[in-house]
Parts: structure tokens; C-alpha cells; sequence
């Protein structure tokens, strides 16, 4: 059986659509909390449980909105920190003899990480072999540094199944890596860290670490591969 509109009793739509238009409608005749079913009733008048739902919602999207604003402050700092970490790093790679040594050695503790590594493709370069250091690079297969990367500079990575790959004895520590991409002697190549802890590698610092990243290339380049 059908149902005909009765134009003294609008639609659910017309009242949701009259109550957004005029906030303040209800606010100015009070009274009519009372013939409204509160939405949650626990003790007392219904104009009470009402306001108490009001208050309720209100405080929620207040917590909302202040955990979203901490997390943006907290992204904030987390990024300015590992930039802070970047330019200690840079500069040690401008004091170091040997770069490489460097990035293993000093770079993990000055980017607060467990591991860092330097990885290329070793056979697209024939100048590549006659470096000194090769022995002391991780090999990757022919083309991997441009599947891996897709035109970025920094790849972020949480529980990497590849570790292995990158980070070899210290794959174990790698819970969360950040891989920056490097030329090496113009071979494809890549700056692999490791890091238990993901707050060391927040994510926010793919400026700060493409940098790092053409530092270390920089770097590469004042040895000489006649050496």
C-alpha cells in the first residue's frame, strides 16, 4: 500500500537540511529538547542526556583535531631532526679520505640508524672496476636501481623482504630501511640504511636524504679509480 506525503509532516531530509541551515534554531527555543529522544540516556531530564551527547561529540572532534595537528607537529620535528643529522653527515663525508669507509662507519651514528651501506650495480660501468673500494660494494643486478626507485630519490621501506640485498650481515637490523639512490663512478648505485627503530627513518626527510644522497656521490667523486 502506497504512501502519500502529508505537507504537515516534512521528510527527515527537509528537517536535516532546515536544522544545517539554522544552527542555532534548536539553541533558540530550548524547550523543544525536552520532546527529543536523546541520543544517549543515562540519568536525569532529556535536555541533559542531549547536551551530554552534544558535549560528548564536541569533545571528540576537539580530540581529533588536536591529534591531527600533533601529528603534523610531530611529523615536523621528526623531518627537521633527521636534517639536523643529514648536515653532520655531509660534513664528515667532505672530511673522510675514503668515502666508503665513512658511510659505514660514521653515518650510522650520525643519522641514529644500525647500518649503512653502499650498493651498485657494478657491472654497467667498466670504469667501476678499477676502483679500489669495489670489493666493499653490495652488487645489484643490472636495471634493479631503476625498477626500485621509479624516478624518486628516497624509497622508505618497512619490514623489507629484499634486506638481504642491501644490507647483507645487518639485513637482521633492518626492520625499516631508507634506500637513497647514488651515481657511482655513473654506475647506478644506491645508499642503503637500516634501522630497527622507525622513528630514525620518519619518512618526512626525502629532501634532506636526496641530498645526503648527491653528497655521497660527490664525495665518490674526488677518488681517483687509477688509484
Amino acid at each position: 500500500m502506497s504512501q502519500t506525503h502529508d505537507p504537515d509532516h516534512p521528510s527527515a531530509e527537509a528537517v536535516a537540511a532546515f536544522l544545517r541551515a539554522n544552527p542555532s534554531w534548536l539553541a533558540d527555543n530550548p524547550d523543544l529538547y525536552l520532546l527529543l529522544t536523546p541520543p544517549v540516556r543515562v540519568h536525569g531530564e532529556s535536555i541533559a542526556d542531549h547536551m551530554a551527547a552534544m558535549v560528548r561529540a564536541a569533545r571528540a572532534q576537539a580530540a581529533e583535531r588536536s591529534a591531527e595537528a600533533n601529528g603534523v607537529v610531530a611529523a615536523g620535528r621528526a623531518a627537521a631532526g633527521l636534517a639536523a643529522r643529514v648536515y653532520e653527515a655531509v660534513l664528515a663525508l667532505m672530511r673522510a679520505p675514503d668515502p666508503v669507509d665513512c658511510v659505514a662507519t660514521e653515518l650510522p651514528g650520525l643519522l641514529a640508524v644500525d647500518a649503512a651501506s653502499l650498493c651498485a650495480e657494478t657491472d654497467a660501468a667498466a670504469p667501476l672496476v678499477r676502483w679500489t673500494f669495489r670489493a666493499r660494494l653490495r652488487p645489484l643486478a643490472r636495471g634493479m636501481v631503476a625498477v626500485l626507485f621509479g624516478g624518486r630519490a628516497v624509497v622508505f621501506r618497512d619490514g623489507p623482504d629484499d634486506a638481504a640485498v642491501f644490507h647483507a650481515e645487518a639485513a637482521a637490523l633492518a626492520r625499516h630501511d631508507a634506500l637513497v639512490r647514488v651515481q657511482v663512478a655513473g654506475a647506478p648505485g644506491v645508499l642503503a640504511l637500516a634501522s630497527r627503530d622507525g622513528a630514525a627513518l620518519p619518512g618526512y626527510g626525502t629532501g634532506a636524504l636526496a641530498f645526503l644522497g648527491r653528497a655521497v656521490a660527490a664525495a665518490l667523486e674526488r677518488v681517483d679509480p687509477a688509484q
